[in-house]
């Protein structure tokens, strides 16, 4: 399956406040900056921690979609 993302990129995302972002902005970016992690500089380290702080601070990303061994909201054993 190819995820394709549909939305504002992300020069005109770091121009205005992490609080505004919508949760499948969030979630795009931390799931691409988190597989380069090791490559980003000072700067792309920064703006993927604050990412992670965002989407932390809303309490985290639930799943969208529930299948035979998982519900929507994962569960913490």
């Amino acid at each position: 399956m190819i995820a394709v993302y549909v939305g504002r990129d992300l020069t005109e995302l770091t121009m205005m406040p992490r609080s505004e972002w919508r949760d499948s902005e969030l979630a795009f970016f931390h799931k691409s900056m988190q597989q380069v992690v090791p490559y980003l500089n000072a700067e792309g380290q920064s703006l993927h921690r604050q990412i992670v702080e965002e989407i932390e601070s809303r309490g985290g990303m639930g799943r969208n979609e529930a299948d035979y061994t998982h519900g929507t909201t994962p569960t913490y054993d």
